[in-house]
């Protein structure tokens, strides 16, 4: 009989709703018998007594065949066979049960692949080893299904004989799933579409290109922030996010960004925060916090920034720069760790990986905060789909500083979170650089340099007159108002005028986008 009472058919399970009446199983089955206070997956499982098997609502429901035996053993091989790794629930799990269950689950299948996985995933996540001699036998088994999720080169560990597959160290471990869209993803090498689409672009006008979308990339990253600074620190941050992947991620260079981020320090606390933190509003009669996220707790940020650390250092290097820009990116804006300057740190995060990897042409940034400006609220929905099933799991008070104060222990929260939706919207994103974002932006200069040169072949003027004239064209709609005839361009002659309304007619520049020259 198993020490565990698992539940039997339901149709609610945590006020959610099944397509039909099923058995909980898996990880859904482990949290709700050991009442393990952890985020529930994105995704849970259940057996129906239908011989169909569909996902609907947030469940995938199997059939009769599926079903484990109902105690830890069989339920925890279901969620590693089905479900993957999901590192927080099994790390709560873990101290939960104590060492004995797990023991005995390996004692009892010694070689078996599942039960060694388990094994070296308590003693990794635990810092502790069970009560068991090194395995002897037994081919070696990956920790991570890279079926099911994205996985590290990996190592090989002696004691379980399995292979340390997964994407991070215990202080900084989040995962993603293996979805049809990140595969596709994935097989289309967007590094090399990258590469193919600056190939044909003259020499000059890439430079020019490149120096536009830095500018454009450091620009939005600051209005994602409902921040418009002076020109100086817009153009101060763009240097900065020109030299990223030059420097590998630590405290120091942190701090160091953050300096550039904050224009006024006077009233920022520099540095990692020295109380809690969290995202939201105040309520104007009480100045009570309404948080839509709880940063870390700054207990915890030692920890915590140190596996951010480890992760550049090492997975990072080793899987899909995108995939590993989505973890290292979002992970950090999740645990905040300064008062001020997260956000635009994070983007910058996006920008490090890729260029360390090379996935960016070289001397090339792909303006990612510009995508995500232009999709800001699937950016805030893809923040909220971790932070909306985190939120209530915190236990925090106000302080009289109208701040947080986190009461229980969250760390973990923060190490092991499913990355799935940040990874696909991040992809979505980068894809939009390269196939929109750089081809119009070189497209455009060239057709301006053609502009330029024909106004020329009219009439001989200075640049910044040049430049004006464009600009007077693109505000009017292709037409010099009568404004622009009698001031800045009363010397130039009716026909002189029609000519070049009729260039930039042509030149297709009307439906460019804003923001050039």
């Amino acid at each position: 009989m198993s020490a565990y009472r698992f539940s039997g058919p339901v149709t609610i399970f945590h006020d959610q709703h099944l397509p039909e009446e099923a058995v909980p199983v898996g990880y859904a089955a482990l949290i709700d018998a050991l009442n393990l206070r952890v985020p529930l997956p994105r995704e849970l499982s259940a057996i129906s007594p239908r011989h169909r098997i569909y996902v609907q609502d947030g469940w995938r429901i199997s059939t009769p065949r599926h079903a484990p035996s109902a105690d830890l053993e069989g339920h925890l091989t279901f969620a590693l066979k089905y479900e993957g790794v999901d590192l927080g629930v099994l790390k709560a799990l873990f101290k939960t049960t104590g060492p004995g269950p797990i023991e005995a689950i390996v004692r009892s299948r010694p070689t078996g692949s599942y039960s060694r996985r388990l094994w070296f995933l308590y003693e990794w996540l635990l810092g502790t080893e069970l009560d068991l001699p090194s395995a002897g036998q037994g081919a070696y088994a990956e920790i991570v299904d890279t079926d099911l999720q994205w996985g590290a080169d990996g190592v090989l560990v002696g004691r379980q004989r399995v292979r340390n597959n997964l994407p991070g160290t215990p202080l900084f471990c989040p995962m993603i799933f293996k979805t049809e869209a990140l595969r596709a993803y994935a097989e289309r090498n967007l590094a090399a579409r990258a590469q193919q689409a600056v190939a044909a672009v003259p020499a000059d006008v890439l430079a020019r290109t490149a120096a536009f979308l830095l500018l454009k990339d450091s620009k939005s990253s600051f209005e994602i922030e409902n921040e418009h600074p002076p020109h100086d620190r817009i153009h101060r941050w763009g240097a900065a996010i020109a030299e990223a992947g030059r420097h590998p991620i630590d405290v120091p260079e942190l701090l160091r960004l953050q300096r550039l981020v904050i224009g006024d320090d006077r009233f920022v606390q520099m540095g990692l925060r020295q109380e809690g933190g969290f995202v939201g509003e105040h309520d104007r009669s009480t100045g009570m916090p309404l948080p839509d996220h709880i940063s870390a707790r700054h207990e915890d940020l030692a920890s915590l920034v140190e596996g951010l650390i480890a992760f550049d250092r090492g997975a990072a290097r080793h899987v899909d720069p995108v995939i590993a820009a989505a973890l290292l990116a979002f992970g950090f804006v999740y645990i905040h760790p300064f008062e001020d300057g997260n956000g635009r740190i994070h983007r910058y995060l996006i920008h490090h990986v890729l260029a360390e990897r090379g996935f960016n042409p070289r001397g090339l940034v792909f303006p990612v905060s510009a995508a995500i400006l232009d999709r800001i609220d699937d950016y805030r929905l893809t923040l909220e789909s971790y932070s909306r099933r985190l939120l209530p799991l915190i236990e925090w008070r106000s302080t009289d500083r109208g701040n947080v104060q986190v009461l229980n222990d969250t760390a973990d929260y923060y190490r092991y979170f499913d990355a799935t939706p940040h990874a696909g919207f991040l992809y979505q994103c980068v894809e939009r650089t390269i196939e929109v974002d750089l081809p119009a932006e070189a497209a455009f200069l060239q057709s301006y340099d053609a502009f330029r040169r024909q106004v020329l072949e009219i009439v001989d003027m200075p640049d910044r007159l040049l430049d004006l004239l464009f600009r007077f064209l693109r505000q009017n709609g292709g037409t010099l108002s009568r404004r622009a005839r009698e001031k800045e361009f009363a010397l130039l002659t009716e026909e002189e005028i029609g000519r070049v309304q009729a260039i930039f007619a042509q030149s297709g520049l009307a439906a460019a986008g804003a923001g050039h020259v």
